[in-house]
């Protein structure tokens, strides 16, 4: 096969590192495709994807509601919280009911935390601010909640804020389904042989990590902002798990379900057509 050149977007964040490390760190055997990294916000990834510049990129599942007639889901490589998920933290400890009144710093209109939580209050005053600078914008008083995504999920209470809800917690009880956060998509006019190799490489990829996971991790380390090695290695235990290797029943559903949910909120602009790259 001629060489290619792939496109590969994702976050700034651990289990996204260790998910990729493989794929861009000559691994694995890829028949002459090569993959250039692409580090971006997951808000910025998800804008850019609705522009259809990436070849494969970290997606909100929120954003594939905007993006499914352009890409394709991959069938690993999603985060999914089994029972936990994004956190509304406040100052001080506060009722969900009072949030109806707060200003919330929120990491992006296209994220699936935001999603969520729209589901959860509907109407809400929000701010959109970088997802690592929402837990100093809560801390300092410029706004009255924060919602958290990444690694803020584990940092926030030494930090002395109080957590209003967790999202996660909330649509399992409400659903019982895990909560379906991120995806991995392909862009559609690459062809099928082409998608379906892409899909084999990032599977591999997450095999590699969880079978070499010391290794792994010690790369992931640097995208930790600030976390030790344990908590490092927690965060990629949350995110990347069963579901990631393999989507599965239980993932489609739950992506089907937050995406439909969102359609007859009113929150998203078509129904829920979910198409995976067997």
């Amino acid at each position: 096969m001629n060489s290619k050149e792939i496109t590969l977007g994702h976050s700034p964040d651990s289990d996204d590192a260790f998910m990729f490390y493989a794929l861009t760190h000559g691994k694995l055997q890829t028949d002459g495709l090569t993959f250039k990294h692409v580090i971006a916000d997951i808000e910025s990834l998800n804008h850019r994807a609705v522009e259809g510049e990436l070849d494969v990129t970290a997606l909100s599942v929120h954003a594939y509601g905007y993006v499914m007639n352009s890409y394709a889901l991959l069938p690993s490589g999603g985060s999914f919280g089994e029972r936990y998920g994004p956190i509304v933290v406040a100052r001080k400890p506060m009722a969900i009911g009072e949030l109806a009144d707060a200003r919330i710093a929120v990491p992006g209109t296209m994220t699936s935390a935001y999603l969520l939580l729209k589901l959860l209050l509907m109407h809400f005053r929000f701010e959109v601010v970088p997802f690592d600078k929402i837990i100093d914008a809560v801390r300092s008083g410029e706004v009255d909640a924060g919602l958290l995504i990444h690694e803020g999920q584990l940092t926030y209470e030494p930090l002395g804020l109080h957590k209003v809800v967790d999202l996660g917690e909330w649509w399992h009880a409400d659903t019982g389904l895990p909560v379906p956060l991120g995806v991995n998509a392909v862009r559609k006019d690459l062809g099928k042989p082409l998608m379906r190799k892409i899909s084999g490489l990032l599977t591999e990829s997450i095999q590699y990590a969880l079978d070499h996971r010391e290794e792994a991790v010690a790369y992931a380390a640097q995208f930790g902002r600030g976390m030790d090695a344990p908590s490092i290695d927690r965060f990629v235990g949350m995110y990347v798990n069963a579901l990631t290797l393999d989507i599965g029943v239980k993932g489609r559903e739950a992506i089907a379900r937050l995406l439909t949910r969102g359609y007859h909120a009113g929150l998203l602009p078509r129904p829920a057509k979910l198409e995976f790259i067997e």
